[in-house]
Formats: C-alpha cells, structure tokens, sequence
C-alpha cells in the first residue's frame, strides 16, 4: 500500500496539535492538514520562529486555521502548562508528536534528564497523557509519534534510571535509543487503549533520509558539530535523501489514512530512505511486550504522568 496526498480525507471540523512545526519536516505537517481543513495548533519552543511559521503558512494557505502554542518538550514543567491551555481548546483529534533532536552535546535538563531522551521521549509521553482526556472526548483521537531508522542502531533498550549516566555518553547511542523509545511507547500506548476500550490510536512514521537544514550541514540540534567522519555520512544521506516535504508524507499517512492503532509508517525506496509512504516494519525489540511495559513503568514514574 502505497499514498499521496490526493488520499488525504477532508479534515473540517477535526483539530490538531503537532509539535515541531519551525522544523522542514514540521511545517509541512502543518501546512497540508491545514490545506485539508483541519485547524492546526502550531506547537513549537520559540514563540519567534512561530511568528515566522505561522506568517509562511497564512501566506501560502490565507483560509488556514492556526492557533499557536509554546511549548519546551525538556521541561516538564513548561509540558505541564502547555498541555493545560491547549486542554481549554476543547476536543482534540489528531496529535503529531513530530519535534524533537538529533546527536546533541552532553546535557541534562532541569528535570535531570539526557537532553535527547528528555525531548524526543519524556516530553511527548507526558504531552500525550495530559492531553488524553481531549484525545478521547474527542470520539476517535488518534496520536502519532515520530520515529526514526536509527532506531536499529542501539542494542538495548533505555530502561536504566533516567536521571543517572552510565559509562560514556555517546549523542548517537542515545538518539536512537530515544527513537527506540518512540516505537516502544506507541505500541504499549496502542495496546493500553485497546484494552481500555478507549476511542483513540496510536501509529508511528519515520521521514526515511530528508534532507533538511540539520541533515546538510551536519549540525545538531543542540548546537554540536559532527566530527568529520559524522559529516561525510550526513552529506551522502544529503544527497540520497528526499525533501522534507517527501518526508513529511509518512507522517501525513500514519496521521489521516484509514490505519489501525500500532501501524508503523515510512518511504517505499531502498532501505526506506525515501520515496512515496507505505506500511514499514520497526525491529523486533520494539515488539517486545516486557521492554514496553518496562519502559512505561519509567517514564510514568519520570514524569509523574498517569494515563487515564
């Protein structure tokens, strides 16, 4: 199964929240649910950037309708009080847990987590669970998380207590491990609702290879530089990679087309690096039923999250 955008349903009267949207990848989410009728909260950590997102999308796209949200995905606190102004909007049906970052410096953040872990996972756990009661007023919410190929590249799990660092950090171990973490957490999401008879599901995409800004120049999100070696690879996954807005279409898929719950969303082409979206496959540690509910069992206590 393959799709495009003319397989977009009509989205009017449906409301949706993604995180990310200063991003290549992000704004494109934005732009193409609000093209469908969807009013889009533009969710993003700089309120300047999202004067300047949301002035882009107003222009391509002048019926658009778009709400702002601030919001700091590594700071619990800042979750918390996004996640209350965005509940007063009322019903929610789409959430595009879409932002996140990549091979960052070393940091921990003011609740004690690794920067990435914090950002890519403990953030979007939280946002979802706090957002949850909208999800499911809402009748058929559905949440989508993104996820990543480097989610392969680690060969265990992050169930370790988050506020401690074990040996050597390495940015790379833990990019893919909070990716891992992303597929971990969208299956014991998915399987919880089904088990509670909740009216909501849970799907995962990866954008294959775009070739954003931080993918061409080698710059992570966090400010680091890659070594040389780092830049080489990230130039050629440049060049063999896809635009953002070819990147963008799994999630768009994942987020509209007619799924169930725990589906996993990427590119047709070689080694899902690019191409027109369709079903993919995640490895087998992501099934696995006890890492899942182990790793549930962390971040609910990391957080102080409880799902309804």
């Amino acid at each position: 199964m393959t799709w495009s955008l003319a397989d977009m349903p009509d989205l009017t009267d449906r409301r949706a929240l993604v995180t990310g949207v200063t991003s290549g990848l992000g704004e494109t989410i934005a732009l193409e649910l609000a093209r469908a009728g969807a009013e889009v909260v533009l969710a993003a950590r700089s309120e300047a950037k999202l004067d300047t997102v949301e002035a882009d999308l107003r222009a391509q796209l002048p019926q658009a309708r778009l709400r702002r949200l601030v919001i700091d995905l590594a700071d619990l606190g800042a979750v918390r009080r996004a996640a209350a102004e965005a509940a007063e909007l009322g019903e929610l049906h789409l959430l595009v847990n879409n932002a996140g970052v990549m091979a960052t410096p070393y940091h921990r953040t003011p609740d004690g987590f690794e920067l990435q872990m914090a950002t890519n996972h403990f953030g979007p756990f939280a946002l979802t669970g706090l957002l949850m009661p909208t999800l499911v007023a809402s009748g058929g919410g559905r949440v989508v998380n993104t996820s990543s190929q480097a989610h392969r590249l680690t060969l265990s799990a992050p169930l370790g207590d988050p506020r401690v660092e074990r040996g050597h950090y390495s940015r790379w171990r833990a990019y893919a491990q909070s990716k891992l973490a992303d597929l971990l957490f969208t299956y014991e999401l998915d399987r919880r609702l089904r088990d509670a008879g909740l009216p909501v599901s849970a799907l995962a995409a990866h954008p294959g290879y775009a070739s954003t800004g931080l993918m061409a120049t080698g710059r992570t999100s966090g400010g680091g530089e890659l070594n040389h070696a780092g830049r080489v690879l990230i130039g050629a996954f440049h060049l063999a990679g896809q635009s953002p807005r070819m990147g963008a279409m799994p999630t768009l898929m994942a987020a509209t087309a007619d799924l169930p719950g725990s589906t996993y969303v990427g590119p047709s082409g070689f080694a899902e690096m690019r191409g027109w979206p369709r079903i993919v496959r995640s490895r087998r540690l992501a099934h696995d039923p006890d890492v899942q509910r182990r790793l549930w069992e962390i971040s609910e206590n990391a957080t102080g999250v409880r799902y309804p």
